[in-house]
């Protein structure tokens, strides 16, 4: 009875960190939206640094509380929009104590006229605002919240206006130093931190299937995204059936198996020499038995492999059983299809249709694939003129995260017009799976890529794996 109660116990605390596991893998992609890491931020670092400012202030009777307004929104407008007109610490800064300044003069200007009285003169409002308008647009340090304290320092009654501008001088400082940090030390290197494909999918699994060409030629793909890390390695796969023959049909199926799988490994070692001369990473051969897909899984799990690069296959018009399965499996995964023949793929395009996991990955690849001297293009397309600007938002988002230069388009465009159009300019498309999608979905609107026929360049699918 103990023993079957442990178990119990046993299996509800393994599924627990299994759930566990999937949340925080679920979490972790949704972080990597640049939208949700913004509102993250904003509803983390605004609050405590306001937190910081309060417990400042009252511990100096002499601040007086009508500086956090303007700090608040302030640090709202730098950490909502980092890479924004309004994102500079220097025009932040001196901004505010601009706005400060001139309430304060337009304070003195109408202390004269107005002796006594406590009522703040329309007159000295409207200056302190005209001031301000005027100081921060021949400095060119146009900042929003420079008209809030412009404003608010006409009604600092706990506090003397120098005091206030003094105040708003250091804690501003304060403000644009944390901003300034964290945009150079963590938003500029969000990729190294929370992208999954920056750090991993340098450890290449190659199932070996089809004719030799396109096998070969799926080998070179999967070694120059590998060779773009300095720990890349490149695994190729023969899968033998039950008989010993070579499941890509390659061999010629005689069932001493011994025989069959070294025939299969020669041929393969062939393959892996051409792949270290030409990509210059480590290549490792491994023969195995078995059902295609299981196997294959087992394979990059026992090879430490973090993506599995196919050949493209399709049956009956539709994506093929194997890749369909390796797809919904729990490791990064491309199909790619050759259809030119190119062994080098400089000229990029990469079709996004949302932000995400699966965006930033193609994206990636894509800037492996092209190097210093290739050019990626990252591609969206819209129904209507009013969604240009965002649209163009989200792709900026997006190049930001590599480290070569990109270029955005924006297409009023079916995206297969666009691709029809423009894919013959380009070496390569890169296009997602749509595997976020539900089977209802993709059943009314199929994936983009399987409404492709004769594109005019190779085609890679990305699938990112499940939790």
């Amino acid at each position: 009875m103990f023993e079957g109660v442990l178990a119990r116990l046993v299996a509800v605390v393994r599924r627990l960190r299994r759930f566990e596991r999937r949340e925080l893998a679920a979490f972790g992609r949704w972080l990597q939206h640049t939208g949700n890491l913004l509102h993250l931020t904003v509803l983390v670092a605004v609050p405590l640094l306001i937190g910081v400012v309060t417990f400042v202030s009252n511990a100096l009777t002499e601040l007086s509380f009508l500086l956090f307004p303007p700090l608040a929104s302030g640090a709202y407008t730098l950490f909502s929009d980092p890479e924004g007109r309004y994102a500079s610490p220097r025009k932040f800064v001196v901004g505010l104590v601009v706005g400060a300044c001139c309430g304060w003069a337009a304070l003195g200007l109408s202390t004269p006229l107005l002796p006594g009285t406590a009522v703040v003169s329309p007159a000295s409002a409207a200056l302190s605002i005209f001031l301000t308008g005027a100081a921060t647009w021949l400095l060119d340090v146009e900042e929003p919240a420079a008209f809030s304290t412009a404003l608010l320092v006409l009604v600092t009654d706990d506090a003397s206006p120098e005091a206030y501008v003094t105040s708003v001088a250091v804690f501003g400082a304060l403000v644009a130093l944390v901003f300034s940090v964290w945009r150079d030390r963590f938003y500029e290197r969000r990729a190294q931190y929370l992208y999954d494909t920056a750090q991993g999918d340098d450890h290449v699994l190659v199932p070996m299937r089809g004719d030799g060409e396109r096998a070969t030629t799926t080998a070179l793909f999967g070694a120059t995204l590998a060779a773009a890390h300095d720990a890349g390695k490149v695994v190729l796969l023969a899968v033998l059936d039950e008989t010993g023959g070579a499941e890509d049909g390659d061999a010629d199926g005689d069932p001493a198996l011994d025989a069959a799988a070294s025939e299969t490994a020669a041929r393969l070692e062939a393959t892996a020499r051409r792949v270290r001369t030409r990509a210059g990473v480590p290549c490792e051969v491994v023969v195995a038995r078995g059902s295609p897909v299981p196997t294959t899984v087992e394979t990059a799990t026992n090879t430490n492999c973090d993506l599995v690069v196919t050949p493209y296959e399709e049956d009956r018009g539709l994506l093929s059983p194997y890749v369909r399965g390796i797809f919904e499996g729990r490791f990064d995964a491309i199909a790619f299809r050759s259809t030119t023949g190119q062994r080098r793929w400089r000229r990029i395009l990469v079709t996004v249709a949302r932000p995400g996991d699966t965006a930033h990955a193609m994206l990636d690849f894509a800037a492996r694939l092209a190097g210093g001297s290739g050019t990626v293009s990252v591609c969206t397309c819209i129904d209507a003129e009013v969604e240009r600007r965002s649209a163009e938002s989200r792709l900026a988002n997006l190049a930001e995260t590599v480290d070569v230069d990109v270029e955005t388009r924006v297409a009023r465009s079916e995206v297969t017009d666009f691709i029809g159009a423009n894919a013959d300019a380009y070496d390569l498309l890169i296009v997602g799976s749509s595997g976020d999608r539900s089977r209802a979905s993709r059943f009314v609107s199929p994936p983009t890529f399987e409404r492709l026929h004769d594109v005019a360049c190779d085609v890679a699918v990305v699938d990112r794996g499940r939790p």
